[in-house]
């Protein structure tokens, strides 16, 4: 018998629509409170998930879900150097 592998789902909190892990980017907020984006998904510290679009990051910054996911206050510079990390990927 076949065994199926499970892809492991997670929900962008920008947009709500659950998607496979791989298809999102994982921003986390370190042990020392910096946040950055986990391009390889394993980096040590707190993570949420978003879509790699502009808007869905943007969204979650402003509707403070982001905030309230990674239990840190996200400020406007912060926003700045997650969308300039993900235009330089």
């Amino acid at each position: 018998m076949l065994k199926i592998k499970k892809i492991p789902q997670r929900k962008c909190v920008g947009c709500d629509i659950m998607k496979d892990k791989k298809a999102l980017l994982r921003v986390v907020r370190s042990p020392e409170g910096e946040i950055s984006l986990d391009k390889t998904g394993k980096k040590n510290g707190r993570g949420a998930y978003v879509c790699p679009a502009k808007e869905c990051i943007t969204r979650a910054v402003k509707e403070k879900r982001l905030e309230y996911a990674l239990k840190s206050p996200i400020g406007e510079e912060v926003l700045q150097r997650l969308l300039e990390e993900l235009e330089n990927d």
